[in-house]
C-alpha cells in the first residue's frame, strides 16, 4: 500500500471518529447512553479499519506475488536468452576458427606454388 493511500485511509478514520464523537456528544442522552454509544461507535469503526487493513494487506500481497512471478519470469526469459547468445556466439567462433583454416590451407598452397614457380624460373635462368 503506497504513503498517500495509507494516510487518506487514516485521514478518513479519524474524521470518522471525530464526527461521531461529536455526534454522540451533542445528542441529548444521559452520561451513560454516550458512554455506550461512543463505545458502540469506537468499536463500528475499529471494526472498519479492521476490515480497511485486511483489504490493503490482502492487495500488497497478491501485488507482491505478481511482481514476485512477473520477475521470475524475466529472470527465465533472461536465462534462455544468455544461452541462446552464448550458443550463437560458440558457433560464430568455430566458424571463424574454420574460415582461418581454411585461410591458412588457401595461403600455404600459394606459397608453395609461388616458391615452385620460382625455382622452375630459377632453374630456367640457369
Amino acid at each position: 500500500m503506497s504513503s498517500k493511500s495509507g494516510d487518506f485511509i487514516k485521514g478518513l478514520l479519524i474524521g470518522v471518529l471525530v464526527g461521531a464523537i461529536a455526534g454522540i456528544l451533542y445528542a441529548p442522552k444521559s452520561g451513560k447512553e454516550t458512554r455506550e454509544d461512543i463505545g458502540r461507535k469506537a468499536e463500528e469503526i475499529m471494526a472498519k479499519a479492521k476490515e480497511e487493513y485486511e483489504r490493503a494487506l490482502e492487495k500488497s500481497k497478491k501485488a507482491y506475488e505478481t511482481a514476485a512471478k512477473h520477475a521470475k519470469e524475466l529472470q527465465l526469459s533472461a536465462r534462455e536468452k544468455v544461452e541462446e547468445i552464448g550458443t550463437k556466439a560458440s558457433e560464430l567462433a568455430e566458424r571463424g576458427k574454420e574460415s582461418f583454416q581454411d585461410s591458412k590451407g588457401r595461403l600455404k598452397k600459394a606459397i608453395d606454388a609461388g616458391m615452385e614457380a620460382f625455382k622452375e624460373e630459377k632453374e630456367k635462368m640457369s
